[in-house]
């Protein structure tokens, strides 16, 4: 499917004479030189049924299909589906986004067509999805996703993804590039369970699905941040741990059918923001300096709300989420590259310091007793300052390693490799609600630099100096889900792996 390419390929209007209908697609040109597309169902036995149709463009403007392009995606954003704890006023917010046109016509001149093609395609499929899957025969969304979704469906990995997709995210801006990502994650979670529910018994061996290359992706470097923002649905993230391993065919309940496709509609979204600096010495090489600034992990439940009153039903799955157990992050130089002389790290091993508590206490019986009677006795406690996050630092070459694994602070266990049959929760449940909650309410999680401020640094040669260095920032994040307030067996942990280039600009100030 290459749509943009058969629109760039249109005939001018004074050829339009001489040119035959083309056999699947169909336009109309009108007296002012205006084309509009339409989008129609054929079934067979059954009249043509039209179920879209584009705003005029005017082929005299220089850019004659742009209002097409900004037409589908202001309709994208229009249906994003919204996060399950959204406030009201948020929701509200989403419905009134608009795209300027200016950015959207930059990206259009900044790209080949080629490459232009393939993120228009995504666009025209993820606005498809809603014709056929919403509004269209329930036969018409199978096809959808057998026929125009599966074989395009590289579209969304991770690995394949365009690099206008990069340039429309960075330049939209933050809210509009979270109502696209949410949109596309559940479409990718709804063909996931598509697959899961078709692909089954022996063809499901054979032909496993692979989940985890799917997602989204990109690092950025502005104002000395390095960014790396990512999403991926949880059930195109990688099982590392899951009691269905132990039980490969459970028996599933009503209720826990319920569960598993509430979990089937969450989304990851992670920002990893290092803050970084360069100082130029006198002394002969150039020092990096950077630090951990933000870690923000939100788990998103995709879906679509009605604004009534939510049932006790309701709220109760609600509160069943995927949660952050374990993040590392690492940052460095290209690799290959010989410019780098040390590497320093900021943190040591962790080797807890306890505080000893001791009390003695002295008795004596003096007065009228005949024999003086004295009796000592003492005591002694250890305090110890609990925390459920462990954090650490390594080095793999010059790259420095930045890791944090979730503990259970009763049992010492890390949550990310628990391999018990069943996962009994202990304190993560209610893990959403209370003064000791280990989560936000809306079920994310945030580091800031008042919990791991640690600088490291790197020296490098003196001959850098004014180059633009490509410097590597990746992450790992793992989920996992434990049940919060249903009764259930079922435990999983899943993980996700990120990585991309930023700069690191070596050009002094004046």
């Amino acid at each position: 499917m290459d749509i943009w390419s058969w629109i760039c390929e249109l005939p001018s209007p004074n050829e339009w004479s001489s040119v035959s209908d083309p056999p699947f697609m169909t336009f109309q040109l009108s007296p002012d030189d205006l084309v509009t597309f339409t989008v129609s169902l054929q079934t067979p036995n059954s009249p043509s049924k039209t179920i879209w149709v584009s705003d005029t463009c005017p082929l005299s403007s220089d850019k004659p299909y742009l209002p097409l392009f900004l037409q589908l995606l202001h309709e994208i954003i229009s249906h994003a589906p919204v996060a399950h704890r959204s406030s009201a006023c948020t929701r509200q917010y989403s419905q009134l986004l608009k795209l300027k046109p200016e950015p959207i016509s930059w990206i259009m001149d900044s790209h080949s067509p080629e490459s232009f093609s393939k993120f228009f395609d995504l666009v025209f499929l993820t606005r498809l999805f809603f014709l056929c899957v919403f509004q269209a025969p329930s036969q018409v969304g199978s096809f959808y996703f057998d026929s125009l979704y599966g074989p395009n469906v590289e579209l969304l990995s991770s690995k394949n993804h365009t690099p206008v997709l990069k340039t429309f995210l960075v330049t939209v801006g933050v809210d509009i590039e979270l109502s696209f990502i949410r949109t596309l994650g559940y479409i990718l979670s709804k063909w996931l369970i598509f697959r899961q529910t078709v692909n089954v018994g022996l063809q499901a061996l054979l032909n496993p699905l692979p989940r985890h290359r799917y997602g989204f992706c990109y690092g950025m470097e502005a104002h000395g941040y390095w960014i790396l923002k990512g999403s991926v649905p949880v059930h195109a993230m990688k099982v590392i741990r899951s009691s269905e391993k132990i039980n490969k065919f459970p028996v599933l309940e009503p209720k826990e059918s319920i569960l598993r496709y509430v979990l089937a509609h969450q989304q990851l979204e992670a920002v990893i923001q290092l803050e970084y600096s360069v100082r130029f010495d006198n002394d002969g090489f150039i020092q990096v300096n950077a630090r951990v600034d933000n870690l923000r992990l939100h788990v998103a439940r995709l879906g679509f709300s009605g604004g009534g009153e939510q049932d006790e039903e309701d709220l109760e799955l609600g509160e069943e989420m995927y949660f952050p157990s374990r993040i590392r992050v690492w940052v460095g130089p290209d690799i290959g590259s010989n410019y780098v002389s040390g590497l320093s790290l900021g943190r040591s091993t962790n080797n807890e310091d306890c505080e000893v508590e001791m009390q003695r206490v002295l008795k004596g019986d003096f007065g009228k007793a005949k024999v003086p009677q004295v009796k000592t006795r003492s005591r002694m406690s250890t305090r110890t300052k609990v925390n459920n996050w462990r954090w650490d630092q390594d080095a793999e070459g010059n790259v420095a390693v930045f890791e944090s694994v979730l503990c259970d602070n009763v049992s010492g266990h890390e949550i990310a490799t628990w391999r018990e049959t069943t996962a009994g929760g202990g304190g993560f449940r209610n893990r959403y609600n209370g003064a000791n909650r280990h989560f936000s309410k809306s079920g994310g999680l945030v580091f800031a630099r008042d919990e791991y401020g640690e600088e490291i640094c790197w020296r490098l040669n003196k001959e850098m100096e004014g180059s633009v260095l490509k410097w590597r920032i990746g992450g790992q994040v793992w989920l996992t889900y434990w049940p919060n307030h249903v009764k259930s067996s079922f435990f999983e942990t899943r993980c996700i792996e990120w990585c991309d280039e930023v700069d690191l600009p070596l050009i002094p100030p004046k």
